[in-house]
């Protein structure tokens, strides 16, 4: 849902209703299985998943700078029939269920590697016959093998995502409490680092304590800006907000987010770096941005700024217009107040199978060189940081993890890597990153193109 709401801003240029979006959002809400957990009651899920971190820190990265590093979007939201969570095929389903012709993903997850306890067979089937499996992010084992990648192809963490609208429930709050944990523990035990993001989406006005309540528990019971791992910048604790300004019709205002930001820089939210996620044109307050000074007044009070541009450009040519008319001037704005800007790259996109009068594939990858293109543009653009959406998003095609060629088949349509093996993001995303800091020449020919 937070992936749909999210991407709901990236078509109004196009001139597509934002508002058929909405009603879809609502009537898969409505006819997706409903699952429940345990009866456990919110106090008991916090007892038991919010602690502070007492395992061992593996040398790595230097997790007190977001400068020079890629950061990515880790949703962690997959869950699976028999994996203890109990909310059955959470995000993977689709309006009618987890079967042939419903489902929420357009592509699909390579688990080849994974063991047979991290394996949920699936109603889907693969051109052999065979069950098509998919994981769950609510074992830790998968999760922690993500980071082991992460570690493997040298990509140096991610924002894990925190939706607010969840976690303000006992099912959402056990669930991304336990990938939270997960996450914490796959970082230190691979030496990479983390930091939380909050995802506004879905949130009404009046919440916006609820989500200064839940920073309260995750600093104060599990101690999460303490932990060896955790990111920070500017010698405080990093946490992102994301959702702020979009002209969507959200109902949380931007006075709420003045008095947010205010919490997390103050004493009693921990004295934080405090990342904004914004709209593409923030700064003229136009297109996906609210027409309303507030926003400039907002991201003022921010210390870095992360235009969510994912959907705005679709080919090489317009990464390189983007960069020049927007991206360049945004960077200079940022410079002028002493803020850091951290630009948004995404390998592709893809949501048929949410949203069937969309083509599979309808922001193609070029075999990667759409991603690489943009990495060089931020390069050349100024950007000493740079955030990779998405790790593990298959829901709207943009996940870089090892994704699978051999795809269900029948009803579903599914987009693959093209032929390109399952790790080639991974070590895409890898590369740029030395590019990023300069270990590789800036070039605009991709890595292994010849």
């Amino acid at each position: 849902m937070r992936c749909l709401l999210k991407s709901m801003s990236l078509f109004i240029g196009l001139g597509i209703s934002v508002s058929n979006f909405k009603n879809e959002a609502a009537a898969q809400a409505a006819t997706a299985p409903q699952h429940k957990p345990a009866d456990v009651t919110r106090e008991q899920i916090i007892d038991q998943t919010m602690r502070p971190f007492s395992g061992l820190t593996a040398n790595g990265i230097d997790c007190s700078s977001l400068t020079g590093k890629v950061m990515c979007g880790y949703q962690g939201w997959h869950a699976a029939e028999g994996d203890g969570c109990g909310r059955g095929w959470y995000h993977w389903t689709g309006r009618n269920g987890f079967k042939p012709g419903s489902t929420n993903v357009d592509l699909w997850p390579d688990v080849s590697e994974l063991n047979p306890d991290e394996r949920y067979a699936t109603p889907f089937q693969t051109a052999d016959g065979k069950p098509a499996e998919v994981y769950s992010a609510f074992n830790a084992k998968t999760v922690i093998r993500h980071f082991q990648w992460m570690q493997e192809y040298a990509i140096d963490g991610v924002f894990v995502q925190r939706f607010a609208s969840e976690v303000f429930h006992p099912p959402g709050l056990r669930q991304f409490n336990t990938v939270l944990n997960h996450c914490r523990d796959g970082a230190n035990k691979y030496g990479r680092t983390y930091a939380v993001m909050y995802d506004l989406s879905g949130i009404r006005a009046g919440q916006m304590l609820q989500v200064m309540e839940d920073w309260k528990l995750l600093s104060e019971r599990m101690q999460i800006t303490k932990d060896p791992a955790y990111l920070h910048h500017n010698g405080k604790p990093v946490v992102a907000v994301w959702g702020f300004g979009f002209s969507d019709g959200r109902k949380y205002t931007l006075q709420e987010g003045l008095d947010l930001v205010a919490f997390l820089k103050g004493k009693e939210g921990g004295e934080n770096t405090v990342m904004l996620g914004v709209p593409t044109y923030w700064r003229t307050l136009e297109r996906d941005a609210m027409n309303d000074k507030t926003l400039l007044e907002l991201i003022e009070k921010a210390d870095i700024v992360s235009p969510w541009t994912v959907g705005r450009y679709t080919t090489p040519e317009q990464v390189a217009s983007y960069s020049e008319k927007t991206m360049g001037p945004d960077i200079a704005w940022c410079k002028e107040r002493e803020k850091d800007y951290l630009p948004v790259v995404f390998p592709g996109f893809s949501w048929h199978n949410q949203n069937r009068r969309f083509p599979i594939n309808s922001i193609p990858r070029l075999g990667g060189k759409f991603l690489w293109s943009q990495f060089v543009a931020a390069k050349k653009a100024g950007a000493t940081m740079i955030y990779q959406a998405m790790f593990d998003e298959v829901d709207e095609g943009t996940a870089i993890y090892k994704c699978t060629n051999n795809v269900p088949v029948g009803e579903s349509t599914f987009s693959t890597f093209d032929g390109l093996p399952s790790d080639f993001y991974l070590k895409l995303v890898g590369a740029a990153s030395k590019m990023l800091r300069g270990d590789l020449p800036l070039t605009e020919e991709m890595p292994g193109s010849r």
